[in-house]
């Protein structure tokens, strides 16, 4: 099969960008990044790529998928033995769960929390609608540690939750958010992975000023 390719878009505030990124190099798949150039024929050149205006794109010999949790589901089946989903199916299961939630919702703490490798504050105040998203978070991460030991979601090695929830673990820290101790260790735990420190190496050499979408991308 042809080398597959990834097209992606800013790697310090692409949020979805990283995630689709952290699968594939999770499942261990040959691919070329593919950058969109945040100007002002970005939105035109998405819609061409992707009917949904998003990144990542996955392009894998004829299979082209432009979800990330599909992205997900795909790497999963082409590459069982990477281990994207936990082995147990109740722990897979929740992993879907907590997955598919982080993909479909925490509108407002996108929206209050944007993603900024390069940015570090000090104190930060959270708008009071992003608050409950904060604390769901906390929660989801609370609940799979303790039932998996950690120290990742769902036990020794990430999965697909721990790419789905590893540009919050980046957002956290960007913001100052406090977290229980257990919670913080899980944070740290994410942001020393290697393939981290590798996406955030690409995002601090990035120019400091992009052109937005009218999406989170």
């Amino acid at each position: 099969m042809a080398q597959a390719t990834l097209t992606i878009s800013s790697k310090n505030y692409s949020s979805w960008s990283l995630r689709g990124w952290l699968l594939c190099r999770m499942a261990g798949l040959d691919f070329r990044e593919v950058l969109v150039e945040l100007d002002e024929n970005a939105r035109q050149e998405l819609l061409l790529l992707s009917p949904s205006v998003l990144v990542p794109r996955l392009t894998h010999g004829d299979v082209t998928v432009w979800d990330t949790l599909a992205i997900a589901e795909y790497l999963g089946e082409t590459f069982p033995k990477a281990g994207l989903w936990p082995a147990d199916p109740v722990a897979r299961a929740r992993c879907r769960a907590v997955s598919g939630e982080m993909h479909s919702g925490f509108h407002n703490l996108r929206s209050a929390l944007p993603m900024n490798l390069k940015a570090r504050h000090e104190r930060f105040k959270i708008f009071s609608g992003a608050r409950p998203d904060v604390e769901r978070v906390k929660t989801i991460w609370s609940e799979c540690l303790e039932a998996s030991g950690g120290p990742w979601l769902f036990g020794a090695v990430p999965t697909v939750a721990d790419a789905m929830y590893a540009p919050v673990c980046s957002r956290f820290r960007t913001y100052a958010v406090e977290l229980a101790p257990k919670l913080a260790a899980y944070c740290d735990t994410v942001l020393a992975w290697p393939l981290m420190a590798e996406w955030t190496e690409g995002a601090l050499a990035e120019p400091d000023e992009i052109v937005e979408l009218e999406v989170e991308f």
